[in-house]
């Protein structure tokens, strides 16, 4: 079904202006915030968009996307993720600067201007690392020491470009007061995501289940205990029946598990949820343990009067292989989703009609 494009947004007059941006995606949700930031004018008039072809999901969330009334001047291509950041697109539009290709492309160009999307939590620990000069290296992985002299000259190159006020950080996350402007004191342009551009899209699906759990990658990462997982979403079900948006990395046992759990239905994969769950309504609920999409959801969804909870991992599910660290950077979600739901709450309230009497 054809729609009709969305009226053209005012660029930001932070926003690049090149004639030509390109974009490395490597996961659904990096796919949805690079079309935000090309609606958003941080792309370029044309933005290539390269889609890693060997991921999976990616396929499915492709073809979603572009059943959206998309903002002209976007190209998507299935490739090898080499394609992508080539000499010719001087704005890059990079969702996970804890890439190898992207650390070892860095050093070699200086592109025009860097804008860094959301990548999950990653976005997080990038924005952490970055204010604190430490090497990017992913948190809960060990690193030898070749790859964190790269992750040291990625982030070099990245705060060289931010002196300059060629970086841009285009995020839905809550950064907090000092975060931010930890970035912005070496020169980092820290722009908010409010998905201004899906928030206008029509919605043709339709979700019945009171209740939907957005699945989790903690189990499949070996982070909490399987069986007390599949437990909790089996109580839930219990309360009233379920719809289950499994992650892209979940095993298929587990799956399995669930789908033979009376009152549960597991979706099958595809499209981002941020896109899906945007027809939901009063009455129903989003439920998850601490992820990304508790927070973008939040943004969303809230005001429709959907209630998204992220919910606080107990003490016993958690594993030897989870890291004090991995479990205080997982648990902080749960505080940033409860600060997304304060803002949303506060955008409904300016856009009632009693506040504008």
């Amino acid at each position: 079904m054809q729609h009709p494009r969305p009226a053209p947004r005012t660029p930001d007059p932070h926003a690049a202006s090149a004639r030509v941006a390109g974009a490395l995606v490597e996961s659904p949700l990096q796919l949805l915030c690079t079309v935000e930031a090309h609606a958003a004018g941080y792309g370029g008039t044309e933005t290539h968009v390269h889609v890693r072809d060997d991921v999976p999901a990616l396929g499915d969330a492709l073809e979603a996307v572009r059943e959206l009334a998309l903002p002209e001047g976007l190209t998507f291509d299935l490739a090898g993720r080499r394609s992508a950041l080539t000499a010719r697109e001087p704005v890059w539009l990079v969702g996970d600067a804890f890439s190898g290709l992207f650390q070892a492309t860095a050093p070699l160009r200086r592109p025009e201007r860097i804008v860094l999307v959301d990548d999950g939590l990653a976005t997080l620990e990038l924005c952490r690392l970055l204010v604190r000069r430490d090497p990017l290296v992913r948190i809960g992985r060990p690193a030898r020491a070749p790859r964190r002299r790269l992750g040291a000259v990625a982030a070099g190159r990245l705060r060289s470009l931010a002196a300059d006020g060629r970086v841009t950080i285009f995020t839905a996350l809550p950064l907090g007061p000092d975060l931010a402007t930890g970035l912005r004191a070496q020169g980092f342009d820290v722009r908010h995501n409010d998905f201004g551009w899906l928030t206008t899209q029509p919605v043709e699906e339709t979700i019945p289940e009171p209740t939907i759990v957005v699945g989790s990658a903690m189990a499949a990462d070996g982070l909490i205990d399987p069986h007390r997982y599949i437990d909790w979403i089996r109580s839930l079900a219990k309360e009233s029946a379920l719809r289950y948006f499994p992650h892209r990395r979940q095993t298929p046992e587990l799956l399995a598990a669930l789908a033979e759990t009376d009152g549960v239905t597991v979706d099958a994969p595809g499209a981002p949820v941020e896109i899906r769950l945007r027809g939901l309504r009063a009455g129903q609920r989003v439920l998850s343990l601490p992820s990304t999409s508790t927070i973008l959801l939040t943004t969303i969804i809230s005001p429709l009067g959907v209630p998204v909870t992220a919910l606080d991992v107990p003490a016993d599910w958690w594993t030897a292989r989870a890291s004090a660290d991995q479990r205080a950077h997982l648990t902080s979600v749960v505080e940033l989703a409860r600060q997304a739901r304060a803002a949303a709450e506060d955008v409904k309230k300016t856009d009632s009609p009693e506040a504008n009497e």
